[in-house]
């Protein structure tokens, strides 16, 4: 066997070894899901292996900066990688900017008789470079994202194998740097949604709020204009009625308190979401015993000052004996209450929205027992084509100014406890919304009821 033939054998097997390192290091990292703190030790051991097949001295990835129409020096490997890192140069400038812009590789086996060589560099780093090959770096479209560059081959000048090994090179790393963006992007899609149903609630957890004060602003009305017509008068009939203004308000103002402080509470933690999904936190849900006889009862004193605003009554109907159940708490409150508010403008004035609890054995979940959730209201009810779309990206809203959202988020939170829901409606006689969630007993409990 020739001398020559042996040593393009022994270049196709570093070749061969570089490409396995890479592509094991790419699917190792996309397993466990890339990051971008991940995808910089992948592109920096790359390049690392890369110069080692093809026996070069030092090496840089370059990555485009559109905001400036600049190469950068990202990832650097050699005596002057601390300089380097980080620097900037004009994206049509050098042999990095006449192959980013053309998307040709090239072998410079001389650099000193490159039309475009940028010796700026070298002069500024004090770094001497010979030879060098550059291959373009591109996105799975073809879109040029970068260059990436070897110098100063060690023992001779860098040849068609080596630019073979960099091009495959390139591929690999500019599938990496896809990888990541796809993956910031789902990211962001995702947390901008999460953000838009926070919101969503948020708004309708307000409601209610501002309901509550401007009751308490009538009440103090009421109570001021009695005040004054007392002290007016100061005869019996007129404390009469400062008496039964006082009476009232102080019934009232307990219960507006408490519901005010709930729902501050509410808002205050539907915040704190927004903030951990900003942070990229999105928080699976929490199961834990939960009474559901009493979230319930929040949701429902919660939206009360609305409902009686339109003369709208809320009734609970559960069992006593409901056992403690394990979901989370806080997604089956958002989940009532969006459902609940929802179903207030929805029905005319003397009706009414009726929430029922109930558990069922032998059912239709493999464990043979489900939690029934039940929403119904005494109004005018949906056309086939809005319920329909229910529980849909595409899904609309009958309320002025309403977004759909709602019926989502409820969706969202049914499907984290493993449970399905539909909807059963017509026109001009109410809306029922059905929940079945896997009834799930603490362990231990024995399906006692939950404590009173």
């Amino acid at each position: 066997m020739s001398e020559e033939l042996l040593r393009e054998l022994e270049e196709r097997n570093r070749q061969l070894d570089a490409v396995f390192r890479i592509t094991s290091a790419l699917y190792s990292r996309a397993k466990s899901g890339m990051t971008a703190s991940s995808l910089d030790e992948l592109l920096m051991e790359t390049l690392q292996v890369s110069l080692e097949v093809v026996n070069a001295d030092a090496g840089t990835l370059y990555l485009y900066n559109p905001a400036n129409n600049t190469l950068v020096f990202r990832y650097v490997v050699g005596e002057k990688a601390a300089e380097l890192t980080g620097m900037e140069i004009p994206a049509d400038k050098g042999v990095a900017g006449e192959v980013f812009q053309t998307g040709r590789p090239k072998i410079s086996e001389d650099v000193r008789r490159e039309e475009h060589y940028l010796k700026e560099v070298d002069e500024k780093t004090g770094y001497r470079t010979r030879n060098m090959v550059t291959v373009p770096l591109r996105d799975i479209e073809g879109k040029p994202i970068g260059v990436l560059q070897a110098l100063n081959k060690r023992d001779r000048n860098f040849d068609e194998f080596d630019l073979e090994t960099l091009t495959i090179v390139a591929t690999l790393a500019g599938t990496a740097i896809e990888m990541v963006r796809l993956q910031e992007e789902h990211r962001l899609a995702i947390i901008a949604r999460l953000l838009g149903d926070i919101s969503h609630d948020i708004k309708n957890m307000l409601t209610p709020i501002l309901a509550t004060i401007e009751t308490l602003a009538l009440f103090y009305r009421g109570w001021k204009e009695a005040f004054e017509q007392w002290q007016q008068r100061r005869d019996e009939a007129t404390e009469q009625r400062l008496r039964e203004a006082m009476r009232g308000f102080s019934t009232f103002f307990e219960e507006a308190v408490q519901m005010m402080e709930e729902g501050a509470a509410q808002i205050q933690e539907r915040v704190r979401e927004i903030s951990d999904a900003v942070k990229g936190v999105i928080a699976p849900p929490h199961f834990v015993p939960t009474n559901v006889n009493e979230v319930a009862s929040k949701v429902l004193s919660a939206l009360k000052p609305v409902a009686e605003q339109q003369g709208i009554a809320l009734r609970l109907e559960a069992s006593e004996e409901m056992p403690l159940v394990l979901l989370d708490p806080k997604r089956l409150y958002n989940a009532l209450y969006n459902l609940v508010n929802n179903a207030i403008p929805e029905t005319p004035t003397g009706g009414s929205v009726t929430v029922r609890l109930y558990v069922k054995r032998d059912g239709e979940f493999p464990e043979g027992n489900y939690l029934g959730i039940e929403v119904a209201d005494t109004g005018r009810g949906m056309p086939e084509e809005v319920r329909q779309r229910l529980f849909t990206d595409q899904a609309i809203s009958t309320k002025p100014g309403g977004t759909g959202l709602g019926t989502r988020i409820v969706k969202n939170v049914v499907d984290a406890h493993g449970g399905r829901i539909w909807v059963e409606s017509e026109l001009g006689k109410g809306t029922t919304f059905y929940i079945r969630l896997p009834l799930r007993l603490p362990e231990g409990s024995g399906g006692l009821p939950a404590s009173p």
